[in-house]
């Protein structure tokens, strides 16, 4: 009866409005950080820049995994609890770890890790040779002038007829950025990309924990420990690549292509790496 017994906590939307917080806080960082660096460095070292950035964020989970490696060796009711009368260790299938824990400290980092973008100025001093027409701020000056030209020529517009004026430039700038062939095509290949990615990482802890008889937290220290810091050195190394060879569109095209390519080639090989499932009376094997 008590295993039956619905639970009645919501605590599950305190954690679900915590997520979209983070969420509204971290998307800001890709799109900004990357126009930021685009407007302001010169053109051949924007790759090494931006990989740069790509790399510190894959170093992110790896130290998230670590840190939730450590916070699955602690029980769940850590500090409420005498733990010494705790009977059941980390690799009985009833621990549960303070998951709890990891969003404290990291959440503390965060908040800590801001305060240094309060003291960024406004704007920088643009390089020499770089085009001021082509940068996003050379831009959005450009629609501002038009826009008060428009504006002296007619008469100040009400409110409902300002929300108009926006709703219809970004109609407009959406067309023309879902018109761009290789935007789209670029789109789709990091959706297919990055699908498999969160499969990958999803699952593979799992695999672990089954096929290798791990832990949860010592699965979750060698994902975080060989997984991810390989993805952030070649993101690296393809900045430091691109800024070398001084790679226009064309070729980081040719030369994603021709890297994905590869990966695909090695992708393959985890066909034939794997363990025999675990005999299983009833399901893998008969009961005879």
């Amino acid at each position: 009866a008590g295993c039956e017994k619905e639970t009645s906590s919501y605590m599950w939307i305190y954690i679900l409005l915590g997520n979209m917080l983070r969420g509204i806080g971290e998307t800001p960082i890709t799109p900004l950080g990357i126009s930021y660096l685009d407007d302001f460095a010169k053109e051949e070292n924007a790759p090494v820049y931006i990989a740069s950035l790509h790399t510190i964020a894959m170093l992110g989970p790896m130290f998230g995994f670590m840190l939730g490696s450590l916070c699955a060796r602690l029980y769940v009711d850590v500090g409420f609890v005498d733990l010494e009368s705790i009977t059941i260790t980390p690799q009985d299938s009833r621990w549960v770890g303070a998951w709890w824990l990891g969003f404290i400290i990291a959440g503390t980092v965060s908040l800590l890790a801001a305060i240094p973008f309060c003291f960024l100025p406004k704007s920088l001093e643009k390089p020499e040779g770089t085009n001021h027409d082509k940068t996003s701020s050379g831009l959005l000056e450009e629609r501002k002038a038009t826009r008060k030209t428009h504006d002296s020529a007619k008469s100040k517009p009400k409110k409902c007829q300002l929300i108009y004026l926006i709703l219809s430039e970004f109609c407009t700038s959406l067309k023309t950025v879902l018109s761009n062939k290789m935007y789209i095509t670029l789109l789709f290949s990091s959706l297919l990309q990055f699908s498999s990615f969160i499969g990958f990482l999803t699952y593979k802890p799992k695999y672990l924990e089954q096929q290798y008889g791990q832990s949860t937290s010592k699965s979750n220290f060698i994902i975080g420990l060989t997984s991810l810091p390989p993805v952030g050195i070649g993101i690296f190394l393809g900045g430091l690549i691109m800024k070398k060879y001084k790679m226009g569109i064309i070729g980081a095209a040719k030369f994603a292509y021709t890297v994905s390519a590869l990966a695909y080639l090695l992708t393959l090989l985890h066909f034939f790496v794997g363990c025999e499932n675990h005999v299983v009376a009833g399901l893998t094997v008969s009961y005879d």
